[in-house]
C-alpha cells in the first residue's frame, strides 16, 4: 500500500501538475494585484469632478461651516466618529480641509444658494453672492444671472487679452532671435557699418516699439478686466471681495440635477485633456503634459526602435558565435537591470554635457556661456531612455528571429536568394509580432519612468511646447512637462498634499490610460502581423 502511494505521488510530481497549479496561482495573483490597482485608481480618480453637495454645519460652539464632506473615520479614543470636510476658502482660513466631530455638529443643510468658485490662485471658494461691483453707472443686481453674464463679459475681454498675450509671445520670440543674429554678428566681429547689421538694428527699433505700443495696451486692458468684482460671505458672515477676473468657474451644486451634474463632469474632463494646469498643477488640465509624455514615448521609440532591431539582427543573424558575441549578449542582458537613475546620470553626463556642450561649441558659439543644446531638454531624454529601453527590444527581437524554423532559411536559400533577401522578405515579416511586443515593453516602460527625466530635461511648468508655429516647428531642445513627473510633482512636492490628492490620482489614472491606448495599438498591429505571416500570405 505504501509503495503504491509512493509510485503515485511520484508519478503526481513527475507529471508536473504541482507546477501547472503554481503556474495558475502566481498568474491568478498578478491579475489580481493589477486589478486591485486599476480599481483602486479608478475609484479615487473617477470621482474627482462629480459636483457634490455643499453642506452647511451648525456647531455647538455657534459657529457656521460650508463644506463637502470627503470621509468619516473613527476619533481617535474610540468615543464616536468624525467627519472630513473641504472647506475650502483657503485665504480666509488658512487651510482647506478640516476634521469635525459628529458629536459637535447641531444642524447639518444643503442651502441651495452656496456657490463654489473655482479661482486661477487660492483654490476653491464656498460662499454666498453679497454685491456685484463694476465699472458701469447702472448697479448690478446681486443674482446668480447677473453675477454669469458679468463672468461672461470678462471672460470675452480675457479672450482679447489672450489674443493680445499671443501676438506679444511671438513679438518676444522675434527679439530673442534678432538678438541671438545680433550675439553672431559681434563674434564674427561684422563691421557696425555692414548693411546686415544696419537693417537688423532697424528691425529691431521697430518690433522694440511695436513691443511697447502692446505691452501699454495690455497693461490698460488687465486693469480694466479687473474693475468688475464679486463680494461673498462665507457661512459665518465673513466678507470676501474677489476680482471676477480671477474666477475660472462658478456654479451651485445643490440646485444642480443629476443631468446637469453629468453636463458638468463631461466638460470638466475635456478641461482635464485640452487645458492648461493652475494653482501649482493641483487644478486645470493636463494638456502639456500629455503631451509632453507622447511626445517623449514617439521620439524615443525611434531611436530605439531602429537601434534595437539592427543590432539584434547583426547578434542573431550575421555575428560568428564566439566569446565576444557571448559577452555582448550577457551585457545586453545586464543593461535591463541597471537602476534608472544610472541611466539619467550617463545621459546628463554623456548626451548633456558631452554632446550638446560640443554642439552648442560647435554651432552656436556666439551665445556661450549660455547652453542651447547643453541643457536638458526633450531630446537628450528621449535617448536617455532609448537607451534604457532598447535592451528590451534587442532581446525579444533575438528571440523572435531564434524561433523561426531552420527550414525557412534554408528554403529561401535554396530559391536563390541571398542572405539580406532573407532576411528583409521571410525573416523579419515573421518575426514581426515578437519585435512588436518589445516595442510594446519598452513604450510602457518608458511611459512610466521618472528618475532619469529629472536629470535631462522634465520640468514642473513648461513655458511652451516642444511644437509650436515657430521656424523650425519641432524645438527638441526645449524642456517639457511628463505625466509621471507630473505625480510626484504635486503628490510629493506640492505645499497642499491634501488638496493636492485628487489631482495624483486623476493623473495617475490619466497615465494608465495612455499606456493601454498605446500598447493597445501595438498589440493590434502585432496581431494582425501574427495572422498574416504566420499563413504565410506575403
Amino acid at each position: 500500500m505504501q509503495k503504491r502511494q509512493h509510485k503515485e505521488m511520484n508519478k503526481f510530481w513527475r507529471v508536473g501538475e504541482p507546477m501547472v497549479w503554481l503556474t495558475g496561482a502566481a498568474l491568478s495573483l498578478t491579475l489580481l494585484s493589477a486589478i486591485v490597482l486599476i480599481v483602486v485608481i479608478m475609484t479615487n480618480g473617477l470621482g474627482v469632478f462629480w459636483p457634490s453637495a455643499i453642506k452647511e454645519l451648525e456647531l455647538k460652539d455657534g459657529s457656521r461651516v460650508y463644506g463637502q464632506q470627503m470621509r468619516i473615520e473613527e476619533t481617535a479614543d474610540k468615543s464616536g466618529l468624525r467627519r472630513q470636510y473641504k472647506i475650502a476658502n483657503r485665504d480666509l482660513y488658512g487651510l482647506d480641509f478640516r476634521w469635525i466631530d459628529e458629536s459637535q455638529i447641531v444642524t447639518e443643510t444643503a442651502p441651495g444658494e452656496v456657490m463654489v468658485l473655482e479661482r486661477i490662485e487660492h483654490g476653491d471658494f464656498y460662499g454666498t453672492l453679497q454685491k456685484i461691483e463694476t465699472d458701469r453707472i447702472q448697479q448690478v443686481p446681486a443674482t446668480t444671472y447677473a453675477l454669469l453674464s458679468e463672468l461672461e463679459r470678462v471672460n470675452t475681454q480675457k479672450e482679447e487679452l489672450t489674443e493680445l498675450e499671443e501676438k506679444l509671445n511671438d513679438d518676444s520670440y522675434r527679439m530673442e532671435q534678432m538678438r541671438l543674429t545680433l550675439l553672431k554678428y559681434d563674434y564674427r566681429k561684422l563691421a557696425a557699418d555692414d548693411p546686415k547689421r544696419i537693417e537688423l538694428l532697424n528691425e529691431q527699433e521697430e518690433l522694440n516699439e511695436d513691443f511697447g505700443r502692446l505691452i501699454k495696451l495690455q497693461t490698460n486692458r488687465v486693469a480694466a478686466v479687473r474693475k468688475a468684482k464679486a463680494v461673498f460671505a462665507d457661512a459665518d458672515g465673513r466678507e470676501k471681495e474677489i476680482v471676477l477676473a480671477d474666477i475660472f468657474q462658478v456654479y451651485e451644486p445643490n440646485l444642480m440635477t443629476t443631468g446637469e451634474k453629468a453636463l458638468f463632469y463631461l466638460h470638466k474632463l475635456v478641461e482635464l485633456f485640452v487645458g492648461e494646469p493652475r494653482e501649482s498643477n493641483t487644478e486645470g488640465g493636463l494638456f502639456p503634459a500629455i503631451f509632453g509624455t507622447v511626445m517623449l514615448i514617439f521620439v524615443m521609440s525611434l531611436f530605439s526602435f531602429p537601434l534595437g532591431v539592427i543590432a539584434a539582427v547583426y547578434l542573431r543573424e550575421y555575428a560568428k558565435e564566439g566569446l565576444l558575441v557571448r559577452i555582448v549578449r550577457i551585457a545586453v542582458n545586464n543593461l535591463a537591470g541597471i537602476p534608472s537613475i544610472v541611466y539619467g546620470i550617463f545621459g546628463l553626463g554623456f548626451f548633456i554635457y558631452g554632446i550638446g556642450h560640443s554642439i552648442d561649441m560647435l554651432f552656436f558659439p556666439e551665445r556661450s556661456p549660455t547652453p542651447t543644446f547643453g541643457t536638458g531638454g526633450l531630446l537628450w531624454a528621449s535617448l536617455t531612455l532609448a537607451l534604457l529601453t532598447v535592451p528590451v527590444v534587442i532581446v525579444s527581437t533575438e528571440e523572435a528571429l531564434g524561433a523561426i524554423p531552420r527550414e525557412m532559411r534554408e528554403g529561401s536559400y535554396a530559391l536563390g536568394a541571398t542572405k539580406f533577401q532573407t532576411l528583409y522578405r521571410v525573416l523579419l515579416p515573421m518575426a514581426s509580432p515578437g519585435i512588436m511586443t518589445g516595442l510594446i515593453l519598452a513604450m510602457a516602460r518608458a511611459a512610466g519612468e521618472v528618475a532619469p527625466l529629472m536629470i535631462t530635461g522634465v520640468v514642473k511648468l513648461a513655458p511652451a511646447l516642444p511644437i509650436d508655429g515657430n521656424f523650425p516647428f519641432l524645438h527638441l531642445d526645449r524642456k517639457f512637462m511628463h505625466l509621471g513627473f507630473h505625480i510626484y510633482d504635486i503628490g510629493f512636492q506640492s505645499h497642499n498634499v491634501e488638496a493636492a490628492k485628487p489631482m495624483v490620482f486623476v493623473t495617475t489614472l490619466l497615465l494608465v490610460l495612455i499606456v493601454l491606448l498605446m500598447s493597445s495599438v501595438a498589440i493590434r498591429l502585432r496581431n494582425k502581423m501574427k495572422k498574416r505571416y504566420t499563413f504565410g500570405t506575403f
